[in-house]
């Protein structure tokens, strides 16, 4: 079996998609209605670990946070498969929210979510371009720095 375009452009970046990460409650990774898929939030899970915790602007630089999103935005990839078989059925990414832990004075969200607005943006080229929140909070699961949603449109 072939991969698809979307997984050889991944490999081009040097990226594998992760398997679908296990929900830490009573929820589902993603669900698809109609032609979008909606994904639970994704956090920046490495083989079933966090690589950092602890909040933006603290604990975890900026950088590194912008590294995470693009994990959590590669997970999310993974969780979007999941439930269509083939990410070439992407017709576009229609939009991304992100939760930043954030420390009282860290007001760089935006920043940070464009570690997964990019990765997307590399993968899709134009499909990948999105609305999106960048939302700053005060913790989140597990200590996890960031957490990503995404919304993809299917072609079928």
């Amino acid at each position: 079996m072939t991969a698809s375009r979307v997984e050889a452009r991944l490999a081009e970046l040097g990226l594998t998609l992760p398997e679908v990460a296990a929900p830490l409650a009573s929820y589902v990774p993603a669900v698809r209605t109609g032609r979008y898929v909606y994904t639970a939030g994704q956090l920046p899970l490495v083989n079933g670990s966090l690589p950092a915790t602890g909040k933006v602007g603290s604990e975890v630089s900026p950088e590194q946070a912008k590294e995470l999103a693009a994990r959590c935005a590669l997970n999310g990839l993974a969780a979007v498969k999941s439930v269509c078989g083939d990410l070439d059925r992407v017709a576009r990414v229609v939009k991304v929210v992100g939760f930043i832990a954030s420390a009282p004075h860290f007001t760089g969200q935006p920043g940070v979510l464009n570690g997964a607005s990019e990765l997307l943006g590399e993968v899709f080229g134009d499909a990948g371009v999105h609305a999106r929140s960048a939302v700053g909070v005060s913790v989140l699961p597990i200590d996890a720095p960031i957490e990503v949603e995404l919304q993809v449109e299917l072609t079928d």
